[in-house]
């Protein structure tokens, strides 16, 4: 399927590995040029190099951190005429209820809420002023079906939620998209660290940890980074335009739900 959007242009978030590095390819393997941001410049570059190389598309990088005022600047400095953005920053750690105090939830509320909402307020004017534009932004499965242990990303990603529901109705009407993509359990990074973290408390090993995981999923395996960042592609389609502030889970049907 032609999702024609080659020759549009987008930001995406955390895009160095993982989740936001599968966005990047498949917006890339479109034919959408990029800005892509990370903290660490060494591993940006090398997804630049790849996407570049595979897909033959522009793409710009600024390693920054994007939950920062100062890190936003950079990346919007380099953001001319974006017409999708993909948001997307790493979650908070997991612990107790009785672990975190206020600091720890306004550094989540920071890096998972307000940031996301800040760079749909620098972007979507200019969307809005060309008729067209798509945001996706990736939040958590942890949404539809908390996670004890994630009480911070919980909070943060709810609130995110509630935002893009009456914003995203807000802007329909100009041409101007916005959803979340809901990961479940993903071979990222943070899937690594999470059973790091199971396999200590339950006095496992890592590969123990990962299997007690899978077998809690339906699919029987976690999910990979290409399959996110197709779905991501398609909610920034063209033919995407009729579905608004809508919350697609992709975790191999491990949120138990009719609806």
């Amino acid at each position: 399927m032609d999702m024609g959007i080659a020759g549009k242009r987008a930001l995406v978030c955390a895009a160095s590995k993982g989740l936001g590095r599968g966005c990047a390819e498949a917006l890339a393997a479109e034919g959408v040029d990029l800005v892509i941001n990370a903290r660490g410049a060494e591993a940006l570059e090398a997804t630049a190099n790849a996407i570049r190389s595979a897909h033959g598309v522009r793409v710009d990088t600024v390693a920054a951190d994007i939950t920062t005022e100062a890190g936003r600047a950079d990346v919007l400095a380099a953001c001319t005429q974006i017409d999708i953005l993909v948001t997307n920053a790493g979650g908070p750690p997991p612990g107790l209820w009785s672990d975190w105090e206020r600091d720890d939830f306004i550094k989540a509320l920071d890096a998972n809420m307000l940031t996301p909402i800040a760079l749909m307020k620098a972007l979507l004017p200019g969307m809005i002023t060309r008729g067209w534009g798509r945001v996706v932004n990736i939040t958590s499965g942890s949404v539809k079906a908390p996670i004890p242990q994630l009480g911070l990303s919980n909070s943060a990603r709810a609130g995110l939620t509630g935002y893009v529901a009456g914003t995203s109705r807000q802007v329909a009407g100009k041409g101007v998209i916005i959803n979340n993509l809901l990961p479940g359990i993903h071979d990222t990074d943070r899937a690594i660290a999470l059973d790091t973290a199971q396999a200590k408390a339950g006095g496992m090993t890592l590969a123990q940890a990962r299997a007690q995981r899978e077998a809690s999923i339906p699919a029987q395996r976690y999910g990979t980074a290409a399959e996110f960042g197709a779905a991501c592609a398609f909610l920034c389609s063209q033919h995407a335009g009729f579905i608004v502030g809508q919350n697609l889970l992709l975790d191999g049907g491990a949120v138990n739900a009719t609806l």
